[in-house]
């Protein structure tokens, strides 16, 4: 599955966001992962500098200075303050500072004084690295839903403010690459809940509205598969039932002290009761029912108010809380099937 005229993997610039809580890291994480597999050099930093996208990637924490974490995988954790160091040194042409006491000074005073400088500084970081096409793939770990626009907007508000001189140059290609469809784009995480869903909608509205960046695709994040169809459904309710208790704890008992195949057993023939844990694969398959016919209501709401043409991709519910790089090639795996890998 292509997502769009340009598959997902051949843009070099992706921004990962989602409201928190969703997966946005792990997804951010799979599809770097992924790349860097199918041969892409690929760097993935986070934004926030939690440290949870070193978690996701079984690493140290990250720094500034991308670290290979596997073989074509790169990886960094945002400091505008660096980046700033790095700005003055690159375009300016001033050597390293030794000290940093007067230009933090000078820094947090800008940051604080001119809004979207710290935004400018973040996005140009990574827009800076597409244009030295020092990656195949930038993927970022971006703010959440309630940030990111204004993050993504700041090139293009600093831009409007200054109309001559170095920062105007800058800015003029930085938003060249943001607003070439082919080369950038945001990927919306999401998953089938009411509050996520609709803020996911919300999102693309404003992204279309207020900017001019391409949204990549959609991810719905921990989709439940349809286990049990109707007749299934049936079977357990008939289960549930004391005599079919009866009947099925016989046979796993029997089975589990190893005196007989199942067809071997009577009904009556109960070696010892296992009911309670009858009761408990009765009550996971009738869970999994529950939870999936409650998603799906948000799924189809998605579905009908998401614009047209714009790809969705799913991932599976993992059943189980940790995460880790064990974790996240699971669902770079689960990635790499949607996109027909």
């Amino acid at each position: 599955m292509s997502a769009g005229p340009v598959g997902l993997l051949d843009r070099k610039l992706l921004f990962v966001t989602g409201k928190g809580g969703v997966g946005k890291t792990t997804v951010a994480s799979a599809i770097a992962m992924l790349a860097a597999s199918r041969g892409k050099r690929t760097l993935v930093c986070e934004v926030d500098a939690k440290g949870n996208l070193a978690d996701f990637l079984g690493v140290g924490p990250l720094r500034f200075q991308p670290t290979e974490v596997r073989k074509r995988l790169f990886a960094m954790s945002m400091d505008t303050e660096e980046s700033l160091k790095e700005y003055m040194r690159l375009n300016l042409k001033l050597p390293l500072l030794a000290k940093m006491g007067p230009l933090a000074r000078t820094f947090e005073f800008v940051a604080n004084a001119a809004p979207g400088v710290n935004e400018l500084l973040t996005v140009g970081k990574f827009t800076w690295e597409v244009r030295e096409r020092n990656y195949d793939l930038v993927v970022v770990d971006a703010s959440a839903t309630g940030h990111v626009v204004g993050q993504l907007a700041a090139p293009v508000a600093i831009n409007d403010l200054v109309k001559v001189g170095l920062v105007r140059s800058q800015t003029d290609w930085m938003i060249d690459i943001l607003t070439d469809a082919d080369t950038t784009g945001v990927v919306v995480v999401t998953v089938p809940e009411e509050m996520p869903v609709l803020e996911t909608l919300e999102l693309i509205e404003r992204l279309r509205g207020e900017t001019e960046i391409d949204v990549a695709s959609v991810v719905v994040n921990r989709v439940l598969p349809e286990l049990f169809g109707r007749a299934e459904e049936e079977v357990f309710e008939r289960l549930r039932k004391p005599d079919g208790v009866a009947a099925l704890s016989a046979r796993v008992g029997r089975v589990a002290a190893g005196t007989g195949a199942p067809d071997d057993v009577a009904d009556h023939d109960v070696v010892h009761d296992d009911s309670a844990g009858v009761d408990e694969v009765l009550d996971g398959a009738e869970l999994a029912v529950s939870l999936r016919r409650s998603r799906v209501p948000h799924l189809d709401r998605l579905r009908d108010g998401l614009p047209a043409g714009l790809p969705v991709l799913y991932l599976p519910y993992l059943f189980h809380r940790s995460h880790g790089v064990r974790a996240t090639a699971r669902i770079a795996e689960g990635l790499g099937e949607e996109l027909g890998f």
